[in-house]
């Protein structure tokens, strides 16, 4: 293994002595063939979102594509799904933090994704700890003691880990080839993989990986390209690489079976994604006053528009062989006994509904919510794996039903107003204090739900000030006054100390940055890592 034409590569993260077994020459050569081969791809995909988007600008709204009509009809299946991802009932996600791996791993949960993406604060530190937890994990060399004296370890027994990487839109800017960022999607899928795949394999398990964030079949392609390059450069048979990709986008909702069809030999499921989901239809839709959506709290998985998706992702997957992985419900234990009690019944309602829409399994953001979540598919599985035998053979889909976001009494008040601009200045406080999940008000927010909360925002904003349920416009003034008074909350809720960082006057300046201004920035995440500090 050799990196051709990529003699210059900078690290200008500092390297603590943990790190040594992560960064090792060999590990940095494998990213930077990886990034000298596939950057290029890469960025020639992201200027094509661009270009997608100035088409929906223009009114040419996405649906399913002519040229690829022959894959949805072809007669083709994926290659298969391992021994220990044949039972995904109940996944549990979390970032890679020491605490958390213990704990996901220990759940209950059948499967754990470790979250270096949407769950993560990508600071070098968080990014390459991350990495050793996951390297000691798999061969059961971790454990914690925290600063009560309270230790963990991993079980014996325990669930089989995935690892999301970050999306292809996101730079690693610690590490520079040629003075250029290196792609973060390869910096973290090719530490973990260098280091584990062999050993996985070798153990009877493999490398499994989320994919986030693609938004059609070319960038799938891609994923692809990098798997068989990696597998071939470290000598593992093509094929051992095992994925699920997060349908978290709606262009990518048009193009489920090209998705599949790429990736159909390392593909054994997909993921309704769907807070990211809900950030992409604004997103896309943006400029259009017929797309402005009510309050995030009325946007759910029984609106027809949601429904339909979550309906085409199991017709997809069932009929291609792979399994269909249900969405996060973001609850987490509140101090209040009726609080949980209401979180309870609102979980077990929505895995019932996944359970029965034929999904073979589901995420939580916490081990107090495995047990319901199981315990629903529990019913409708019974002692079966999974459900790939529900094909919704009956199941239409023109593609309309996608895009076609009315909601029936669906409306914009302030208290969803004032909502979005708390949670989403206190998210990315949270984020740029080292920490991408963030409990805030009995929910698990991530950098997908801060996304719906400043893309909300920014929409009710600039298309045609949008009329809330009481008559009044939210023009700029309205803003203004209900940020002045969010802000004095945040600064309550956090403390002194917390606002001695700094991390909030940033946040409140960001998020009204992003609101306000009438250019509407893809992803908060780009402009708050140039600030992140680490």
């Amino acid at each position: 293994m050799k990196a051709e034409n990529v003699a210059d590569i900078e690290i200008t993260g500092k390297i603590k002595p943990e790190y040594d077994k992560i960064l090792t020459p060999e590990a940095v050569e494998f990213i930077a063939i990886l990034h000298a081969k596939f950057n290029g791809t890469r960025k020639k995909l992201l200027a094509e979102r661009e270009i997608i988007q100035r088409a929906i600008n223009a009114g040419n709204f996405p649906s399913f594509r002519d040229e690829t009509k022959d894959i949805r009809e072809g007669d083709w299946q994926i290659s298969g799904v391992p021994d220990d991802l044949q039972d995904r009932r109940t996944e549990i996600t979390g970032p890679t933090n020491r605490k958390m791996v213990i704990n996901a791993l220990n759940s209950g949960a059948k499967v754990f994704m470790a979250d270096f993406e949407d769950a993560n604060s990508p600071s070098w530190e968080n990014t390459l700890d991350g990495q050793v937890n996951l390297y000691d994990a798999n061969r059961n060399q971790i454990d914690f003691t925290a600063e009560n004296g309270k230790s963990y370890k991993l079980n014996e027994s325990h669930a089989t880990l995935k690892v999301r990487a970050r999306g292809w839109h996101l730079d690693e800017k610690h590490v520079l080839i040629h003075g250029e960022p290196v792609s973060a999607s390869i910096f973290d899928f090719g530490l973990y993989f260098f280091h584990n795949a062999k050993y996985l394999l070798e153990n009877g398990s493999g490398p499994y990986f989320y994919l986030p964030k693609l938004e059609n079949h070319r960038e799938a392609r891609l994923w692809n390209d990098v798997f068989i390059e990696a597998q071939d450069l470290l000598g593992i048979p093509q094929g051992s690489i095992k994925v699920t990709v997060l349908i978290e986008t709606i262009t990518a909702a048009f193009e489920m079976e090209e998705i599949i069809y790429e990736l159909r030999n390392h593909l054994v499921a997909l993921n309704a994604g769907r807070w990211d989901y809900i950030f992409s239809v604004i997103k896309k839709f943006r400029n259009f006053k017929s797309f402005v959506l009510p309050d995030r709290s009325q946007v759910t998985m029984g609106v027809p528009f949601m429904k339909a998706y979550a309906m085409q992702v199991v017709k997809a997957c069932h009929k291609r062989g792979a399994h269909a992985i249900g969405g996060m419900s973001a609850f987490i234990p509140s101090k209040s006994e009726e609080a949980n009690k209401k979180a309870f019944e609102k979980v077990k309602a929505d895995k019932s509904t996944e359970a029965s829409q034929g999904y073979d399994g589901t995420w939580v953001a916490h081990p107090f919510l495995v047990p319901v979540a199981i315990e629903e598919f529990n019913k409708a599985l019974g002692d079966k794996p999974h459900q790939k035998h529900v094909l919704h053979e009956d199941y239409e889909l023109s593609g309309e039903e996608l895009i076609d976001v009315k909601i029936p009494g669906g409306t914009i008040t302030e208290a969803g107003v004032r909502t979005n601009i708390n949670v989403g200045i206190l998210y990315i406080e949270s984020w740029l204090h080292g920490v991408g999940a963030a409990a805030l008000y009995d929910l698990m927010e991530d950098a997908a739900t801060a996304e719906i909360s400043r893309a909300q925002v920014w929409q009710w904003l600039h298309v045609d000030s949008a009329k809330l349920d009481d008559g009044r416009h939210l023009d700029m003034n309205l803003y203004k006054k209900l940020l002045s008074e969010e802000v004095e909350k945040c600064k309550e809720l956090l403390g002194e100390e917390r606002l001695s960082t700094g991390n909030l006057d940033k946040a409140v300046e960001l998020f009204d940055e992003l609101v306000t201004n009438s250019n509407f920035k893809e992803f908060l995440t780009l402009d708050a890592y140039k600030i992140l500090k680490g």
